[in-house]
């Protein structure tokens, strides 16, 4: 048996967890959920888990959410520099191996049952191939996997930063309007926890829909914007909420399906982050799926390819664990030779 150390560490939110491997299965021993504003380095949220939970780690992985170069990862929506080789050197970790929060969201994907996954659209299961990955949060995720009869291969990219392409003269309006706020405008902009306060703003500046005063006043004191504008919404109140959810929705769909044509993913495109299972409803509706489907020539094809919902929101944990478990039977496989 031997211990890993996991980590998914995102914009907002870091979960730290300790895992027992035995005969290539991962077990849970202890989890810890972490709010990064309350701490100045992933150094001292390692410090405060260790201090917790008995036992020591020769292999640490850890899921960061940001693009990760020589085992460092400066993350784009996040505040700190995180070093592998600190971190090994601070906390007496034999190893401490860095990737990408979507890279382990992948991985994480082949250890989940059935019930942690809501098909969208069933699709063609056998054409198999290629999968897709995205994840709306605190930013946009994206990656795949290559899949063929050996096995998977996943790889992380950083696709939500490219170019957001509007569909339609509302979406054009919107990319505008966020052109003079911001310059670039990436998909991120507008499939993230922020998108969901950058289309709620649109609609309203635009006067398109009206922000009623109770609604304004409530929102001036929301400790969390999106979750605010998304609660309404699902409760079915306030136009403008339910307007930036379909909008949302819409856009989500569309970036998934230019995934899907851009990996050739016809093994599936698989939907997550913290933001999609919280919108399900919304999700469930024709919306995503006709945007999804929306590639004019090539319509068909992606009527077939499968879009399934994860559902669990630990999956890029279990991932980042699983990523640890098999570096750690590789190492040894290569030190036996």
């Amino acid at each position: 048996m031997s211990r890993v150390l996991a980590g998914d560490v995102g914009g907002t939110t870091s979960r730290l967890a300790a895992f027992d491997v035995a005969e290539g299965r991962l077990t849970l021993s202890a989890q810890r959920d972490y709010r990064n504003r309350d701490f100045a380095s992933l150094d001292l949220i390692i410090a405060d888990f260790l201090a917790r939970v008995p036992g020591t780690f020769e292999l640490a992985a850890l899921a960061v959410a940001g693009p990760v170069v020589n085992n460092t990862v400066s993350g784009t929506n996040l505040p700190w520099v995180v070093a592998a080789d600190v971190i090994a050197s601070a906390h007496g970790i034999l190893e401490v191996v860095l990737l990408n929060d979507l890279l382990a969201l992948a991985y994480g994907i082949h250890e989940l049952s059935p019930a942690d996954l809501e098909v969208l659209q069933a699709g063609d299961e056998s054409l198999r191939g290629n999968c897709a990955v995205l994840a709306a949060g605190t930013g946009l995720g994206e990656a795949g996997f290559l899949q063929s009869e050996a096995g998977f291969t996943p790889f992380p990219s950083e696709g939500g930063h490219g170019d957001f392409g509007p569909n339609g003269e509302t979406q054009a309006e919107l990319y505008l309007y966020l052109h003079k706020r911001f310059g670039h405008v990436s998909s991120e902009r507008l499939l993230a926890g922020s998108g969901i306060e950058n289309i709620y703003s649109f609609l309203r500046d635009s006067g398109r829909f009206d922000e009623p005063k109770e609604l304004a006043d409530e929102l001036a004191q929301a400790p969390d914007l999106p979750s605010a504008i998304s609660g309404h919404a699902l409760a079915g109140r306030y136009a403008i909420c339910i307007e930036t959810l379909i909008l949302f929705s819409a856009i989500l769909g569309a970036e998934a399906g230019n995934l899907a044509l851009r990996l050739f993913a016809t093994g599936g495109v698989y939907i997550g982050g913290g933001i999609a299972p919280k919108i399900a409803p919304f999700l469930r509706k024709p919306i995503l799926l006709e945007a999804f489907r929306n590639k004019g020539r090539l319509c068909t094809l992606l009527e077939r390819i499968p879009v399934r919902l994860i559902l669990n929101q630990h999956t890029g944990l279990i991932g980042a664990a699983a990523f640890g478990r098999d570096h750690s039977a590789a190492g040894r496989r290569g030190a036996s030779v």
